[in-house]
């Protein structure tokens, strides 16, 4: 980005019945590995009258493997199967701290959701192979049109992009099976009956 140009997220995102195969693909078209298969934890905050999400806009802290990086989200918009959205990141040093001062202004956590993933360099676009707790995944981030030759080359469906962010995906989960726990997590316990209300579901 130059000048004062708002970043721009601009991927796709598609179901993956088998990313070995995928894997296998992005190895036989030149594909380039950028990071080993490592484990995400996500953290999801939004203001007492979840206004971040009612605006379609996320407040997220990323933990990876040495490193934390706090990101804003913009409001979507999902055209011809790509979805486009402002997003600004940063660097964070001390995680511990942020959480202290995103409570004192206001916010509080209000979703968390895990998620395994591998990340490759490919067609011009860069590729994430992402394992869930609710199925496995392929997000393609890039120039639409090289996104589309990435999908192609990949023999991925293009019609198949879904326009929803994994917070959301788990909220539908959730409505359909309420005994899954509040947040998408690995190992994590069945939520109790009692503990389903109507409207419970995560912020985006």
């Amino acid at each position: 980005m130059t000048g004062d140009a708002t970043p721009q997220e601009i991927e796709v995102k598609l179901p993956a019945a088998d990313l070995e195969a995928v894997r296998a693909r992005l190895h036989r078209e030149g594909g380039e590995l950028e990071r080993e298969r490592h484990d995400e934890s996500n953290d999801l905050y939004d203001d007492s009258q979840g206004g971040i999400a009612a605006a379609g806009c996320a407040l997220r802290v990323r933990r990876v493997p040495g490193r934390t990086i706090l990101t804003f989200k913009g409001p979507g918009r999902f055209e011809q199967g790509v979805k486009t959205r402002e997003e600004r990141e940063t660097d964070v040093a001390d995680p511990t701290e942020l959480g202290a001062i995103l409570e004192r202004l206001g916010f509080r956590r209000t979703f968390r959701y895990e998620k395994r993933r591998e990340e490759w360099r490919f067609a011009e676009c860069a590729v994430a192979l992402d394992e869930t707790p609710i199925g496995d995944f392929v997000e393609i981030e890039g120039d639409p049109s090289a996104i589309r030759r990435a999908v192609t080359a990949l023999e991925l469906d293009f019609a198949s992009a879904i326009p929803y962010s994994y917070a959301r995906l788990y909220a539908m989960k959730r409505r359909d099976d309420s005994s899954l726990p509040r947040d998408m997590v690995w190992g994590a316990e069945p939520a109790a009956p009692s503990r389903r209300i109507a409207g419970d579901r995560p912020r985006e």
